[in-house]
C-alpha cells in the first residue's frame, strides 16, 4: 500500500470459529481428489476473516461457530511427477 511508518509485524494464532461456510460435492479437476470439500470464512481469535478450505472433517456435521486451527497441508500436485504445492488449511477442534 505504499505506507511508511506505523507498520507492526502481527502474529495470528491460527487459531478461530467458522463464521461461515459451503460445501462443494463436484469439483474442477486440480480439487477432484477431495470431493466433496468444504470452503469457509474463519473469522481468527484475532479478528481477521479469512476465505480457506476446511480438512479432515465430515462436511454435513459442519456447523457455524465450530472451533478450528490452522494446519499445514498439499494444496495440488501437477501430474504424478510434477510440483508438489504446499499451503495451509484449516481443520474442525471437536
Amino acid at each position: 500500500c505504499r505506507r511508511k511508518g506505523n507498520i507492526e509485524d502481527i502474529q495470528f494464532s491460527g487459531k478461530g470459529k467458522i463464521h461461515t461456510f459451503f460445501f462443494f460435492l463436484s469439483a474442477p479437476d486440480d480439487f477432484k481428489k477431495s470431493a466433496p470439500y468444504a470452503v469457509a470464512v474463519i473469522e481468527l481469535e484475532e479478528g481477521a476473516k479469512l476465505t480457506t478450505q476446511l480438512v479432515d472433517c465430515d462436511v454435513e456435521t459442519l456447523e457455524i461457530g465450530d472451533d478450528v486451527e490452522m494446519v499445514f497441508r498439499r494444496v495440488r500436485e501437477d501430474g504424478e511427477d510434477g510440483v508438489i504445492s504446499y499451503g495451509y488449511k484449516f481443520k474442525v477442534i471437536k
